[in-house]
């Protein structure tokens, strides 16, 4: 497809002259070849990053001769797709209240960074995922500074925090929605929405049998295998990874059979989580996520994004979630659902036991993962109630469906 067929009109602007008669470019101008080209995108968190990254493939796919050049904030995955991160994941991954009031500095820095950005190269649109506790604030920003503002995977604003459906109002100027049930929710609120379909259907993939696992990673494939995945936050590895390691350190004893594994997330290297499990009996496991969550009889998954890999790849799993105090008191009163894990919501229903803040313990932990093991009908039950939240998710395609309406927003500049 050439960019014709794309309906992408590319304008040079005219470079302004010195005296001297010689171009004086902007401090960024040698990294723009086409100004008009350009597209900012913004994520703060891994599984934004892995969103983003596919988008920016899809449409590179779709409009393959066309001089896009992204630029915003993203990880090691939106950098390998090619976008220019003046804001690095890493720096951000940061949640709570308190977390955030402390690195303070860190978002103001970041926030100024892109800010800047955007006004100097005037993207001609700007696009956030996810991370709205950084995105709506620069959505208000850029909206005001006349930038063009959509917003891809959704905060969950209809389980908690409902209010910045005013924002979105505002400074949104169209949702793109992961989940059918937003579309109507959106629309419902007067909001411009389109719903794409689920980004992890067409990346939750396994590439390796449980056998090939286990092979590679010691592993005896005929012993009960959980795997732990905290979160991919600074925050969550802080106050949900001590109980998730204390509980495998106590079945470690009790019940010597049993397999641990913990999935790095890419925010996280292994010299910064080996610290913390010290002498218990754990298997990092880096770059193979998904093939850990296939092989693993059970999970044991921080709520967010990690819940639904969870549930699309069919893992039976524990949803988790604990905060520190005052982060809790501030956001609990806030949360009107009567689950958090993504399954159980899409589900209507509690298909993955749930331990939150206070009971989130050791002790809890394992003895609900006893249960759950020691029960082969409650783990077939499982499997079938996560089959069909994966049907509600609807089909693949998502990222291609999504910068298709992407482009859909660009040729209406015109």
């Amino acid at each position: 497809m050439r960019i014709a067929d794309c309906g992408l009109r590319i304008v040079m602007k005219p470079i302004k002259y010195e005296n001297r008669g010689r171009a004086t470019p902007s401090k960024n101008q040698s990294a723009i070849r086409s100004p008009q080209s350009a597209i900012m995108i913004v994520a703060g968190e891994a599984s934004g990053d892995k969103h983003g990254a596919k988008l920016v493939a899809a449409l590179r796919a779709l409009c393959p001769d066309s001089p896009f050049e992204f630029f915003g904030a993203g990880g090691d995955e939106m950098r390998l797709a090619g976008v220019e991160t003046l804001v690095d994941a890493r720096e951000v991954a940061i949640m709570g209240a308190l977390e955030v009031a402390r690195a303070l500095p860190v978002f103001l820095r970041a926030f100024r960074r892109l800010r800047d950005a955007a006004n100097e190269r005037k993207p001609r649109l700007v696009i956030l995922i996810d991370w709205p506790e950084f995105n709506l604030r620069l959505a208000k920003r850029l909206k005001r500074d006349g930038h063009r503002v959509i917003y891809y995977i959704s905060p969950q604003i209809w389980a908690w925090r409902s209010y910045r459906i005013h924002a979105i109002k505002r400074y949104v100027e169209r949702m793109l929605v992961i989940l059918p049930f937003e579309k109507d929710y959106y629309e419902r609120n007067g909001v411009e929405v389109d719903y794409v379909g689920h980004p992890l259907l067409d990346s939750a993939h396994v590439t390796a049998t449980r056998e090939e696992f286990c092979s590679r990673h010691a592993l005896d494939p005929l012993k009960p295998i959980i795997a732990l995945a905290p979160g991919s936050r600074h925050s969550e590895m802080k106050h949900i990874l001590p109980p998730l390691i204390e509980a495998a350190r106590r079945l470690n004893q009790s019940r010597p059979n049993f397999q641990f594994v913990l999935p790095l997330a890419r925010t996280f290297t292994r010299e910064e989580i080996a610290p913390q499990i010290g002498s218990t009996r754990l298997s990092l496991i880096e770059g193979e996520t998904y093939n850990a969550m296939a092989a693993a009889d059970l999970a044991v998954v921080a709520s967010g994004t990690a819940t639904l890999e969870a549930a699309i790849i069919g893992s039976p799993l524990i949803v988790v979630y604990r905060a520190s105090q005052l982060n809790w008191r501030i956001f609990r009163p806030l949360i009107n659902t009567p689950f958090v894990g993504m399954p159980n919501l899409i589900a209507g229903k509690e298909i993955a036991p749930e331990l939150l803040q206070n009971d989130l313990t050791a002790e809890n932990l394992t003895e609900v993962i006893v249960g759950f093991l020691s029960d082969p009908a409650r783990l077939r039950q499982s499997r079938a109630d996560l089959a069909e939240v994966r049907k509600k998710l609807g089909e693949a395609k998502a990222s291609e469906r999504a910068a298709s309406r992407v482009l859909d927003l660009l040729k209406s500049d015109y």
